[in-house]
C-alpha cells in the first residue's frame, strides 16, 4: 500500500467527497525510517487526511478550493515531534523514566513497563517489592513469569504489556473485539439544526471552539492539529493529574490552558458551562470515566445539541481490556508490532537468538500509533463538523491506539525496511521551526500538511498548565 493509497482509503472510509482527492498531492514512499512497517504511509494518510478535511471545511464556509500537499519526510518529522523538541538550544528532552522499558522475565519472555507517572511507578514497585533503580526492577522481574506479571499489573490498574507475537494477540478476546470495530466511528447521536461557525472564515476552523480534555500525545495531537487550522482550543487538565513536560511544550502549541478538578461539583458545573459554548469535546479518559461524572456523549448532546464528541482510548470501547490503561508503546508490545520488528532485527543482525526468536525487543522508530490516532481524531472531528454543516445533528467520533495499530499492520510490511538510516534533527532541519514561548525559545516540528490558501500554523505558543482561566475567549 503506497502512502497515497492509504490516504485515499482513509478518505473514502469516512464517506468524504472523492472529487476532493483531485486537489491532493502526495510525495515519497516507504521505507523512510528504519522499520518493517509502513509508518510513512500511516503518517501521510493520517496527517494528509486531516489537512484535506480542513481544506474541505474551509470550502464549505468560503466557497474557495485549494490544493493540499503532503510528503513522507515532513509527515514523519511531525510523527516524531517530541524527539526533535529542544528548548533554548538544548538537546532533545527525554520523556521516559529509566524504569520505563522492556525487561526479561523468568520464562524467557519480555514485559514492558510504563512508569513515567510517579503513581504508576510507585504501584509497580509495590507489586515487585523492590526499590526504584532499574537494576533492582530488572532483578525483581526475573523472578516472575511474563504472563503472570502482565495480568497482576493489569489487575492493579498499572501500565504494562507482555510482548506478544501476532498469533498470541490474535486469539485474545480483546484482539477479537478490536477486529469487530472499524478504524474509526463517526456516528450521529442526536438531532440538531444545520450549523456553521459564525463570522469570517480566513482560516478553516476560525470560530470553532474545542474543549481538549487530553494529556500526553494522542489526544493532545488532535487538539494541536485543530488549533493549527484556526480553532480556539481550551485545554482543561485536572490540577492533580501528572503531565510530562516535553509533551506539554510540544503538544500545547496553539492552545490556552486551564485546570478543573472534576472530583468537585463546582468544577463539573464550570465544565458544563464550557461545553454549552463548545463545538468539539475532545477527551482521552478511559471509556466510561467521564460518563460517570455526567459527560457522556449522549448527555453532552442533550446539553449542547450539535456538539461533536471525540473519544480516544488505548484498547477501544469494546472487549475485556476496554478499561485497561495503555500507551502507544504498550499497545505496540501487546499487539505483536514489537514482536515483528524484533524478529526482523534479529534476522538482519545475523546473530541467532538462543531459545527465543529475538534477543531484545525493538519498537517502532516513533510513537506512530499515538500520532496517527491524534491526526485521525482531528480528521474525524472535521468530517463530523462538515456533516453538521450539511445535515445537522450531534456527532460522536471514537478511535483507539489498538484500532490504529491494526490498520498499520493491514498495510503490509516493507522488505529490508530496517536498513534505511534513521533521521536526526539536522537531517530534517527544514521541517522544524522556532517559536518563542514562556518556556524559552523552542525548536518544534512544523505542521506537515501544506494548504495553498490557508497554511497551518500556531497563533499562540504553548503555555504552562493552568495559565488561563476556564472561560472562552471573548
Amino acid at each position: 500500500m503506497t502512502p497515497r493509497d492509504a490516504l485515499e482509503h482513509l478518505w473514502m472510509l469516512a464517506g468524504c467527497d472523492p472529487s476532493a482527492l483531485d486537489m491532493l498531492r502526495v510525495e515519497g514512499d516507504d521505507p523512510a525510517l528504519p522499520s518493517v512497517f509502513r509508518v510513512g504511509s500511516l503518517a501521510v494518510a493520517s496527517i494528509g487526511a486531516a489537512g484535506l478535511a480542513a481544506a474541505q471545511f474551509h470550502r464549505l464556509r468560503s466557497g474557495l478550493t485549494q490544493r493540499v500537499s503532503i510528503d513522507v519526510r515532513r509527515a514523519l518529522t511531525a510523527f516524531r515531534s517530541e524527539r526533535y523538541l529542544s528548548v533554548e538550544g538544548g538537546a532533545p528532552i527525554e520523556l521516559r523514566h529509566p524504569v520505563t522499558g522492556h525487561f526479561a522475565t523468568r520464562d524467557g519472555r519480555w514485559i514492558q513497563l510504563h512508569a513515567n507517572f510517579p503513581h504508576h511507578l510507585d504501584g509497580i514497585l509495590r507489586v515487585l517489592g523492590c526499590s526504584g533503580e532499574r537494576e533492582a526492577v530488572a532483578a525483581a522481574i526475573r523472578g516472575w513469569d511474563g504472563a503472570a506479571l502482565d495480568e497482576t499489573l493489569a489487575q492493579a490498574g498499572l501500565c504494562a504489556a507482555l510482548v506478544r507475537s501476532p498469533q498470541e494477540w490474535a486469539v485474545l478476546e480483546q484482539a477479537k473485539a478490536i477486529a469487530s470495530l472499524p478504524l474509526f466511528e463517526i456516528e450521529r447521536i442526536g438531532d440538531a439544526p444545520v450549523e456553521l461557525p459564525a463570522g469570517r472564515a480566513t482560516r478553516p476552523l476560525e470560530g470553532v471552539r474545542v474543549l481538549d480534555l487530553t494529556r500526553i500525545i494522542a489526544g493532545p495531537v488532535a487538539g494541536r492539529t485543530l488549533a493549527s487550522h484556526g480553532a480556539d482550543v481550551l485545554l482543561v487538565n485536572g490540577p492533580h493529574l501528572p503531565n510530562i513536560a516535553p509533551a506539554v511544550i510540544d503538544n500545547g502549541r496553539g492552545k490556552r490552558s486551564a485546570t478543573l478538578d472534576l472530583r468537585e461539583s463546582a468544577a463539573c458545573e464550570t465544565l458544563r458551562s464550557l461545553a454549552l459554548g463548545a463545538d468539539i469535546f475532545l477527551q482521552s479518559y478511559r471509556p466510561g470515566a467521564l460518563a460517570s461524572r455526567g459527560f457522556s456523549p449522549e448527555a453532552l448532546a442533550r446539553l449542547r445539541p450539535g456538539i461533536v464528541c471525540v473519544s480516544v482510548s488505548a484498547y477501544g470501547h469494546r472487549g475485556p481490556w476496554r478499561e485497561r490503561r495503555g500507551f502507544d508503546s504498550l499497545v505496540q508490545s501487546a499487539s505483536g508490532i514489537v514482536w515483528d520488528e524484533s524478529v526482523e532485527a534479529a534476522r538482519g543482525s545475523g546473530v541467532a537468538a538462543s531459545d527465543a526468536p529475538f534477543e531484545a525487543p525493538r519498537p517502532l522508530p516513533c510513537q506512530a500509533l499515538d500520532h496517527a490516532t491524534g491526526y485521525l481524531a482531528a480528521f474525524g472531528a472535521m468530517v463530523a463538523l462538515a456533516r453538521r454543516a450539511q445535515e445537522g445533528g450531534s456527532w460522536q467520533v471514537r478511535l483507539s491506539l489498538a484500532q490504529t495499530g491494526r490498520w498499520l499492520r493491514s498495510m503490509g510490511m516493507v522488505e529490508s525496511g530496517q536498513r534505511v538510516p534513521d533521521q536526526r534533527a539536522e537531517d530534517v532541519a527544514d521541517c522544524l521551526e522556532m517559536m518563542d514561548s514562556p518556556f524559552g525559545l523552542v525548536r518544534v516540528a512544523a505542521p506537515a500538511e501544506q494548504l495553498d490558501l490557508t497554511p497551518a500554523y500556531f497563533a499562540r505558543p504553548s503555555v504552562p498548565i493552568g495559565t488561563d482561566a476556564p472561560v472562552w475567549a471573548a
